[in-house]
């Protein structure tokens, strides 16, 4: 594992612990709300999208000979980030509320460590999708 990659996967779960630690910090604190919202808005989602990166290569826009298909791919898994992270938000909040256990704190730290499992998680390297051989036609069928 290169250093660098080594970064780029703990650094979702390492923000999503430095939020859980800036809540000791005074409350409305720009030094307190800037590390929580980074975390909520892109942590979780990143995690997960580093997970599947390799799938989300292989089926990425049609090669072209500008930057569009590399730039395509990004906004791609930058949107992405931001949707699953929004969404992994909203599901833990919900799961705390029916569980009558909700508050901000549990809320991250229930985000992190969803976010830590997922950074400690191996690529998925699927596979190539296979072709599809043509079924010869059924006994008695009309061709």
């Amino acid at each position: 594992m290169r250093p660098g990659s080594l970064t780029f996967r703990l650094l979702p779960p390492l923000v999503g612990w430095c939020a859980v630690a800036a809540t000791a910090l005074p409350a409305a604190s720009p030094l307190r709300t800037l590390p929580v919202v980074a975390f909520l808005l892109a942590g979780p989602g990143a995690a997960v999208v580093r997970v599947c990166a390799p799938v989300l290569r292989r089926y990425g826009a049609a090669a072209q000979d500008d930057g569009f298909t590399r730039d395509s791919d990004r906004l791609e898994q930058l949107v992405l980030a931001l949707f699953l992270s929004v969404s992994a938000a909203v599901l833990c909040a919900t799961a705390l509320l029916a569980a009558g256990a909700f508050s901000g704190l549990r809320l991250l730290v229930l985000l992190a460590a969803a976010t830590t499992l997922a950074a400690c998680c191996p690529q998925v390297t699927g596979r190539a999708p296979t072709a599809r051989s043509a079924s010869p036609p059924r006994k008695g069928s009309v061709t």
